[in-house]
């Protein structure tokens, strides 16, 4: 299946807090839209890659999404080395995106720049034809896709260009809300997160406001 949009996150929920909004708008419009997680998430402190499994599953309906994969990288500990490298020109070359989107260059989480800086790297080594990769048994073709772009995760990045996603908050809020060991339930008995407190989704609503008033509108996502 050949994808408009192909949306890479570190871990699940990545993709949907970053640029959640704008995969749906996208998805409204028409485009074919996939998600790839590197990792299980597996060193989370809340929840299990069991339910965090599932989870995503449920996101993924909620948005729309064509096809999601995870790569089932070591979560703190892949690295952007030939192997990771292949592995995603792999996926890129399988589903043939116009457009890729991925972590921030710059993020408190060290999963964050290094996930940044293996697909972006990825993307430019889907394009040479001396990298071989297989899939089905068969040689993949070489793609690289028009543009490569990184969402704003933690830090509050100033962003090259943001998109309207006024239409599109209660979505992405359904989508981020089907990670429920993730963030504030507060008949859970497991540690308190930075993300498992009760202001952090207010705070995702905020920003998102912040970066629509740069345009005029209610709601936008950025990116860089």
């Amino acid at each position: 299946m050949k994808l408009d949009i192909l949306a890479f996150g570190a871990h699940p929920d990545d993709v949907e807090l970053g640029c959640g909004g704008t995969l749906a708008k996208e998805i409204s419009n028409g485009k074919k839209v996939g998600v790839v997680d590197l990792t299980a998430g597996e060193l989370g402190t809340r929840g299990t890659v069991e339910i965090r499994s599932k989870e995503s599953t449920l996101a993924s309906k909620i948005l729309g999404l064509k096809v999601r994969e995870n790569l089932n990288f070591r979560d703190g500990f892949f690295k952007n080395n030939e192997d990771h490298q292949l592995k995603v020109v792999q996926v890129i070359r399988k589903y043939r995106p116009e457009i890729i989107l991925c972590n921030a260059l710059d993020d408190r989480h060290i999963d964050h720049p290094k996930g940044a800086k293996l697909v972006s790297d990825s993307s430019f080594l889907s394009g040479l034809s001396k990298v071989v990769t297989n899939h089905s048994g068969k040689k993949q073709e070489t793609w690289r896709p028009n543009s490569v772009f990184h969402y704003i995760q933690w830090k509050n990045l100033n962003p090259d260009f943001v998109v309207d996603i006024s239409g599109f908050i209660d979505l992405k809020l359904n989508a981020i809300n089907a990670y429920k060991s993730q963030f504030y339930n507060p008949q859970s008995t497991e540690p308190e997160t930075l993300i498992s407190k009760k202001n952090f989704i207010n705070n995702v609503i905020n920003r998102s406001a912040d970066l629509g008033r740069l345009i005029g509108v209610d709601h936008a996502e950025g990116f860089n």
